[in-house]
């Protein structure tokens, strides 16, 4: 009896042990995979907009943004003038 016992005790500790050491299936990695690539594409976003935001708020950007527009509206006065 103590044998049907102790066989019956060592299967239960291999069926918690195969169990706990599952190895992942193909469709788990994909789908873990396409967690990570959508993770990864939100960073890699989030990242180039506060990149985009910092240059658009930049001290050079504001004045080549101002250098450009007093330049167009001295053309656009030169025109009219040609113009009339």
């Amino acid at each position: 009896m103590r044998l049907f016992l102790a066989v019956a005790v060592l299967m239960l500790a291999f069926v918690a042990y195969t169990e706990a050491q599952e190895e992942e299936t193909v469709q788990q990695k994909l789908s873990n995979l396409g967690d990570q690539m959508t993770e990864m594409g939100k960073n890699l976003a989030e990242k180039a907009k506060t990149t985009f935001d910092e240059l658009s708020n930049s001290q050079f950007a504001s004045d080549t943004r101002d250098w450009f527009t007093k330049h167009i509206e001295q053309l656009k006065s030169k025109f009219g003038d040609v113009a009339q």
